[in-house]
């Protein structure tokens, strides 16, 4: 009894067959510690759908374990699913400084008032929670303040690298701090590793992204008109090169999307970014210019739909208007599933304004990753020695390179573990094996629904959009007699004034089948017209809208 008590168990509730949703579990005894707790993003499949969370279930039922959570980093696939665990489980959280701010704005917006914020200095702080004894360290990413962890367990000593590269020249300042690394390393016999796999199959190391200025001030030295560059929002040391190139040409700096000033102003007032206090003006500040002084920051790198970018994009921004011959710069590569599709589509309505569109395919060195290559994973590696491996943040086929990566440094297969989401791994008197497989799902959110939208309203949304729907009214007697003959709309089937016959040959046929098969109740009749009418229409026009019978007895 206990063995089982001392015992730890590793839980990946979400986070590594996806880039999103990192949210990871400790669990010894009567404790348990959650690591990180992010969001992820709807794709081509979930129509309507804002966000997706991960499955709280499992920490919902054991909530009087929790003893607290710890967070790596600032971006929303880390911490964006809070607000709605917040609500949930009332335990304390411990966050770098940025992440702090960051988190009171976010808490804010979503009316969380009952929480509790351990800011702790990643360079000097050791600290506990319950039994877990938290060293951090800085590790080098696209958001400052992001730490890696130490943790001393009842098993031993854990190393969870959420996001890394090994830069010695980041552009925040913050570069991976490797001696303190190595420091917390040496006492060794390290258990466990888990961290970054994402940039697993990308060969070297991941490059330093100091040139991103000069590339950026090449391209505006000479433009004429109103400059527009856009970054992930809390890429704050994309936007210090952006203040500063925007210094060196004379322009001033406007700031266009609440995400965009609310992080700015934070990393200001922090310290971690720098300007002179007449760098940026405000809306009614810049009518005082030319176009050819400003350069606007703009929020939604992304081309999301309602962002300042998809609105400056389609003439929809109440505050700024782009026009032909003025330069817009996407300093961030798609990230997110599916988010190429829409950042196309911005650049396609850009370039056809007549705007000169800097982006991802031109290869023009605005853009580095934050995650580390092949020769930055196996630093890590080299520098923490572990006896097991865990990759996190990536999919499948970024755990397999991981896993190969692994062994071509001399260590065993058998000690990688690929886990799926709510797979786990327990660790007992020095050795590991798989655990139970929690059972988790996809948490939807949709305006004010969390999780009452799922695969099925999912399935229907997509037909309605892809296919339409066709309405069908029929009356019948007491009997089940057919009265009059089936009368049929439609939306977004097909256009009624050119094929309109179509759905009046559908409701003719359809009135001779219920002539021949005579059915009494609503429910049968409706499923006999749902058969008959998928059937009809996938042969004449090879579609299947979804069909919706209205059955009325008089």
């Amino acid at each position: 009894m206990n063995n089982q008590k001392n015992s730890l168990k590793f839980i990946a509730l979400s986070g590594t067959t996806d880039v999103t949703e990192n949210l990871y579990v400790y669990e010894s005894g009567n404790d348990m510690m959650i690591v990180d707790c992010g969001v992820g993003f709807p794709d081509l499949e979930m129509p309507g759908v804002e966000l997706v969370l991960p499955d709280f279930s499992y920490i919902i039922r054991n909530k009087n374990k929790l003893r607290g959570i710890l967070l790596s980093q600032g971006h929303d696939d880390h911490v964006g699913a809070l607000p709605f665990l917040l609500k949930e489980v009332n335990a304390p959280i411990w966050c770098t400084p940025i992440v702090t701010e960051f988190l009171k704005v976010k808490f804010k917006d979503y009316r969380v008032r009952n929480y509790h914020i351990n800011t702790f200095n990643p360079d000097k702080d050791v600290f506990n929670i319950g039994p877990f004894r938290i060293n951090p360290f800085r590790v080098t990413h696209s958001v400052p303040d992001t730490v890696g962890f130490a943790i001393d367990t009842s098993q031993g000593r854990i190393f969870h690298v959420a996001e890394h590269k090994m830069d010695q020249t980041s552009v925040d300042g913050m570069s991976f701090d490797i001696p303190k690394a190595k420091s917390l390393a040496a006492q060794g016999n390290i258990l466990c590793l888990m961290s970054d796999c994402l940039g697993s199959n990308e060969p070297g190391f991941t490059p330093s992204g100091v040139g991103i200025e000069e590339n950026m001030f090449k391209i505006i030295k000479d433009s004429r008109q109103a400059v527009y560059m856009t970054a992930i929002s809390s890429s704050i040391g994309r936007f210090q090169q952006m203040i500063n190139v925007a210094q060196r040409v004379g322009r001033k700096v406007v700031l266009v999307g609440r995400s965009v000033q609310s992080k700015i102003e934070i990393a200001y007032n922090l310290g971690y970014l720098k300007y002179l206090p007449n760098q940026i003006i405000d809306f009614k500040e810049a009518e005082e210019f030319r176009p050819n002084q400003i350069m606007y920051i703009i929020a939604g790198c992304y081309g999301q739909i309602g962002s300042s970018v998809y609105r400056l994009a389609f003439d929809e921004h109440d505050r700024v208007k782009i026009n032909p011959g003025d330069t817009f710069i996407f300093s961030a590569d798609p990230g997110p599933a599916y988010s190429k599709e829409s950042e196309d589509l911005i650049v396609d309505q850009l370039t056809d304004k007549g705007v000169d569109v800097h982006y991802y395919d031109l290869n023009e060195g605005l853009h580095v990753s934050g995650h580390g290559g092949q020769e930055d994973i196996k630093e890590l590696f080299k520098i923490v020695k572990p006896k097991y491996f865990i990759p996190t943040g990536g999919t499948i086929r970024y755990m397999l390179s991981y896993e190969k990566l692994v062994v071509s440094l001399g260590n065993r297969r058998e000690n990688v573990f690929r886990l799926k989401p709510g797979e786990s791994v327990v660790f007992e008197n020095g050795n590991a094996a798989r655990g139970e497989k929690i059972p988790v799902k996809e948490v939807l959110v949709h305006g004010y629904g969390i999780g009452d939208i799922g695969k099925v309203v999912l399935e229907d949304r997509t037909i309605l959009g892809k296919e339409g729907v066709v309405v069908v009214g029929i009356e019948i007697d007491q009997n089940g007699r057919l009265l009059g003959q089936p009368e049929t709309v439609s939306r977004g089937f097909v256009f009624e004034q050119k094929y309109g016959e179509v759905l009046t040959e559908a409701s003719k046929a359809l009135a001779e089948a219920m002539k021949r098969n005579r059915l009494n109740d609503k429910s049968s009749i409706k499923a006999e017209v749902i058969k008959f009418l998928e059937k009809y229409f996938y042969d004449k026009t090879r579609r299947r809208p979804m069909i919706l019978p209205v059955v009325v007895k008089i």
